[in-house]
C-alpha cells in the first residue's frame, strides 16, 4: 500500500520544494531522502482531502514541518511532522508507519495523534485525556510537543475560516495551554506568535481597537524611539562595548495584559517600545548595563538579573527599565548572542548545535526535571481533568527564587508556600513536613515565599499531609501529591464507612447483610459499572451512590422492596472514622448534640447539628439525609465556636486564654472586632463534649469584663 501511495504522488508542491531546499543546507543525503519519502507518503494518504481554506490537506503538514525547519530540528522530527495527521485522518496504521519509517517516527506521530476512537462523556473529558496522552508521550520524547506546537501555530494562522464560536474555543485553549508550554520550553518566537493569535481570536474587538491605537501611536513616537536608539548605540560605542542594538514594538497581548493588571488606559501605557542589546560575552553585558545607567537613570526595583539566576526554561538576560527622555520608561534587555539563540529556540537549540555547551546541558537538565515532575503528577492523578488543572497551575510560573539550606536555588510559581517548597525538594519531604524555618526564623507552613528567602523544612517520620494544605498550595506537584496521599488513605476509610452505611440501609429494610451472597454482589458490581465491590462501597461513602438505592438493588430478585419493613437503625459516629466523616464548620456539632448526617458528593458524610440551617435547607431531599447518633466513650476532641463581648481593658485576652487553658481546652483560632468601648472575640476551641463546653463557659463567666458569652450556631 505504501508503494502505491508513493507512485501516485509525483508532483511536489512549491512550499514542499522550498522546505527541501532549506533542509538540504544541513541534512545529509539519506536524511533528505527520508523527508521526501515521508512527504510523498503523506501526500498520497491525504489525497482528496482539503482544508477549510480550500487548500489540499498536504499543505498543512508541509507548513508544520517548515515551522520546525526554522528551529533546525532533525530529520526524524520533520518526517513525523509531515506524517502527523495520517493516523487520525486516514486508514494508515501505526504498524505501517513503523515498518516504512522506523519506530521513532511512528512513536512521534502516535504521540501527537488524538484519542479520536475513544468515546468520552464530555468534551472537557476528551480534551483533558488528549492532553494527558500527549504530555505522557512528551515526557518520553520532547519532540512530540514541538510537533504539536508547530501544528497548533499553523492552525492558529489559518483560524479565520472557522466559525466565531470555534475560534474562541481554540484561542482559549491556545492561551491557556499551548502558549505557556512553548514559553516553558523556551520557544520564544512560537510563544509570542501564539499569544498574539490567541488574543486576536479570543478578544477580536479588543484586538482591533488596540491594533488601531498602536498604529496611531507608532507614528507619534517613531522620532523619539529613533533618538533613543541612536543615543544607546553612541553611549555603548563610547564605552568600548561592541554591540548590536535593536528597537522593537511590544506585542499587543503584552500591552493588553499590562493594561488589565495595572488598570491602565492605552494612553497611560508609555513603554510600548523595548530595546535589545546583543554583546559577545557575559562581562560585556554588565559593562553595557553600566554604560546605559550613565545615559538614563534606572527606575528602582525594575532590575532583574536572569544571567546570575536563569529562568527555569534556560532564559538568560539582564532586564532593566530606565527613565528616558520626556519621562518615557525604556525597557532594555542585554544578553549575549548565545543567550539570544537559546531565548528564541529554547530546548530546540539542542538539535541545531550538537555541542557540549554547559548552558544547553543545563537547560536540558531543567527540562528533563520538569518532564519528570509531569510524570509524577500523571502517576498521582487518575482523573484527566484534575491533571489538566495541575498542569495549568505549573504552566504559569512567577519568578520567586528561594534557597535551600545548602544554597541551591529553586524557582517556584508566585504565591508558593513552604509546603510547595517541601514538595519541590521531594514528595516524601512534603508528606512528612511539620514546620518550616524561613531565613532562620520559625514560620507557618502556609507562609508565602519571597525572592531570596532561605527555607528549611522540618519533618517528622509519622506526619501526614493535611487536607487544609490544598487551600493554599500553589504548585501542581504539591496539589497532586497531597490529593494522591489523601485519596489512598481515604479509600480504605471510605470502604469501611460505605459498608456501615449499606448495612444500615439493608437493616432498615429488614434484610440481614450476612445473607447477601457473592453472586448478588457480582451482579450489582457488573450492572453499576464499578471496578470492584470495594470501589462501590467507597462510592457510597463519598455520596456518589446512595446506600438505599444500592440496598434495594441487592435484594433477591422477585422480592418486593415495598413490602419490606423499614425499621430505623442510625449510623453510630465514633469520631475515629477519618476523612470520610467530616464535622460541619457551620454549626460545629459536638458529642451531646442531636445530630444528622448529610451525604455530599465527593465529600462523604458531613455531620450537622439537627437545628443547623444547612440541614433545614436540604431536608426535602431526604435520600441524602441519614440518621446518625453519637457512640459511647468518645475520646477525641472536637472544634466548637464561641463568641464573647468584653469591655476594653488591658489584660482581658490574657485572662480569657488562661481560663480556657485551666478548663483543659486549647484555642485553635481567635479573631477580634473592636470599637471604642467593647471588643467582640470569636474563638474556635477544642472540646470533648457538651458537658466540657458547659464547664468552659462557667469558668469564663467568672471574668467580670465579659458582658456577653454564647456558643456559635450557624
Amino acid at each position: 500500500m505504501a508503494e502505491l501511495l508513493l507512485s501516485n504522488s509525483p508532483v511536489i508542491a512549491p512550499e514542499a520544494e522550498s522546505l527541501f531546499s532549506e533542509v538540504s543546507k544541513y541534512f545529509k543525503s539519506e536524511e533528505l531522502a527520508l523527508l521526501k519519502n515521508a512527504y510523498f507518503f503523506s501526500q498520497g494518504a491525504h489525497s482528496g482531502q482539503f482544508r477549510k481554506t480550500g487548500e489540499p490537506y498536504i499543505s498543512h503538514p508541509v507548513a508544520v514541518a517548515s515551522i520546525l525547519c526554522q528551529l533546525h530540528l532533525d530529520a526524524i522530527t520533520l518526517a513525523a511532522a509531515l506524517l502527523h495527521d495520517v493516523l487520525e485522518d486516514t486508514s494508515i496504521t501505526k504498524a505501517e508507519l513503523s515498518e516504512r519509517f522506523g519506530a521513532s517516527v511512528a512513536e512521534l506521530v502516535d504521540g501527537v495523534s488524538k484519542l479520536e476512537k475513544i468515546e468520552f462523556q464530555t468534551k472537557a473529558d476528551a480534551q483533558a485525556e488528549n492532553f494527558r496522552k500527549m504530555l505522557l508521550a512528551m515526557a518520553q520524547d520532547v519532540r512530540v510537543i514541538l510537533i504539536k506546537l508547530a501544528d497548533r501555530l499553523h492552525n492558529m494562522r489559518t483560524l479565520e475560516v472557522m466559525r466565531a464560536e470555534k475560534q474562541r474555543r481554540i484561542a482559549r485553549e491556545t492561551l491557556e495551554i499551548y502558549a505557556p508550554i512553548a514559553h516553558r520550553l523556551g520557544l520564544n518566537s512560537i510563544y509570542q506568535e501564539l499569544l498574539e493569535l490567541g488574543f486576536r481570536y479570543f478578544y477580536p474587538n479588543r484586538y482591533k481597537v488596540l491594533l488601531k491605537a498602536t498604529k496611531a501611536a507608532r507614528g507619534n513616537r517613531r522620532e523619539v524611539v529613533g533618538k533613543i536608539l541612536e543615543a544607546i548605540k553612541q553611549r555603548l560605542e563610547d564605552a568600548g562595548v561592541d554591540a548590536i542594538v535593536t528597537g522593537r514594538e511590544k506585542h499587543l497581548y503584552s500591552i493588553y495584559k499590562k493594561m488589565v493588571e495595572k488598570q491602565l488606559s492605552f494612553s497611560e501605557v508609555l513603554d510600548i517600545y523595548g530595546f535589545r542589546v546583543l554583546v559577545r560575552d557575559i562581562p560585556s553585558c554588565y559593562l553595557a548595563l553600566g554604560a546605559l545607567h550613565s545615559l538614563y537613570k534606572p527606575i528602582p526595583g525594575k532590575f532583574k538579573d536572569y544571567i546570575a539566576i536563569p529562568k527555569l526554561n534556560g532564559y538568560q538576560s539582564l532586564h532593566n527599565t530606565l527613565l528616558g527622555p520626556y519621562g518615557l520608561p525604556i525597557e532594555v534587555q542585554i544578553r549575549t548572542y548565545e543567550m539570544h539563540r537559546i531565548a528564541e529556540m529554547g530546548v530546540a537549540s539542542h538539535w541545531l548545535y550538537k555541542s557540549n555547551s554547559a548552558d544547553i546541558n543545563d537547560l536540558h537538565l531543567k527540562t528533563n526535571q520538569w518532564l519528570k515532575s509531569l510524570l509524577e503528577i500523571l502517576s498521582d492523578t487518575s482523573d484527566s481533568i484534575e491533571f489538566l488543572e495541575h498542569l495549568k497551575v505549573d504552566l504559569f510560573p512567577g519568578e520567586v527564587y528561594v534557597f535551600t539550606p545548602q544554597g541551591k536555588i529553586l524557582e517556584l510559581p508566585r504565591g508558593s508556600t513552604a509546603v510547595d517548597f517541601a514538595y519541590a525538594i521531594h514528595t516524601d519531604v512534603g508528606n512528612c513536613c511539620v514546620a518550616a524555618k524561613i531565613n532562620g526564623e520559625n514560620a507557618p507552613l502556609r507562609t508565602k515565599l519571597k525572592n531570596g528567602d532561605r527555607v528549611e523544612i522540618l519533618t517528622a517520620p509519622y506526619a501526614n499531609p493535611n487536607p487544609a494544605w490544598l487551600s493554599y498550595v500553589a504548585t501542581g506537584r504539591a496539589r497532586s501529591s497531597i490529593r494522591y496521599f489523601l485519596r489512598t488513605i481515604q479509600f480504605d476509610e471510605s470502604v469501611k464507612l460505605g459498608e456501615r452505611l449499606l448495612n444500615q440501609a439493608l437493616s432498615s429494610f429488614g434484610i440481614d447483610p450476612e445473607t447477601i451472597n457473592d453472586t448478588q454482589w457480582e451482579r450489582l458490581v457488573r450492572e453499576s459499572g464499578a471496578k470492584s465491590k470495594k470501589a462501590l462501597l467507597a462510592d457510597i461513602a463519598l455520596g456518589k451512590q446512595l446506600s438505599a438505592v444500592v440496598a434495594k438493588r441487592l435484594v433477591v430478585p422477585g422480592e418486593s422492596v415495598s413490602e419490606i419493613s423499614s425499621s430505623s437503625n442510625p449510623v453510630t459516629i465514633l469520631g475515629t472514622e477519618g476523612m470520610t466523616v467530616q464535622f460541619a464548620r457551620c454549626c460545629y456539632p459536638i458529642p451531646g448534640d442531636t445530630i444528622v448526617g448529610l451525604i455530599k458528593k465527593d465529600q462523604g458524610l458531613v455531620i450537622h447539628s439537627h437545628d443547623c440551617l444547612a440541614v433545614a435547607r436540604i431536608q426535602k431531599n431526604a435520600e441524602n439525609v441519614l440518621d446518625v447518633t453519637w457512640g459511647k466513650d468518645i475520646s477525641r476532641t472536637f472544634e466548637v465556636g464561641i463568641t464573647m463581648t468584653v469591655v476594653n481593658q488591658r489584660g482581658v485576652l490574657a485572662r480569657v486564654a488562661a481560663e480556657i487553658a485551666k478548663a483543659d481546652s486549647n484555642i485553635d483560632d481567635v479573631t477580634m472586632e473592636s470599637d471604642k468601648d467593647y471588643t467582640t472575640m470569636h474563638f474556635i476551641l477544642q472540646t470533648k463534649n457538651r458537658q466540657h463546653l458547659a464547664q468552659i463557659m462557667r469558668s469564663l463567666r467568672h471574668i467580670k469584663e465579659i458582658v456577653r458569652l454564647s456558643r456559635v450556631r450557624n
